[in-house]
């Protein structure tokens, strides 16, 4: 799990599972009501990318958030599963 704090706890989280030694599916994005809209969850998974990158493994988006951003975001195709 990825996520953001702020002064009162948890902002916003991206949890993912792994399905394999190559693959991680991002499952579920949430950020709190009154902090929707600002980007956080944009910021997780901005994160998320890089750490795939990173890892060389690839992502699997899931999640509604995730796929909507990954069809987005042409950026993102390479780690798209």
């Amino acid at each position: 799990m990825f996520w953001i704090e702020g002064e009162h706890g948890k902002i916003s989280e991206l949890t993912y599972t792994v399905q394999d030694e190559n693959t991680v599916i991002v499952d579920h994005t949430e950020t709190k009501m009154e902090h929707e809209h600002q980007g956080y969850a944009s910021k997780l998974l901005d994160h998320t990318v890089a750490w795939a990158r990173s890892k060389n493994i690839k992502i699997e988006p899931l999640c509604p958030f995730a796929e909507v951003k990954f069809d987005e975001k042409p950026e993102y195709a390479d780690v798209r599963a």
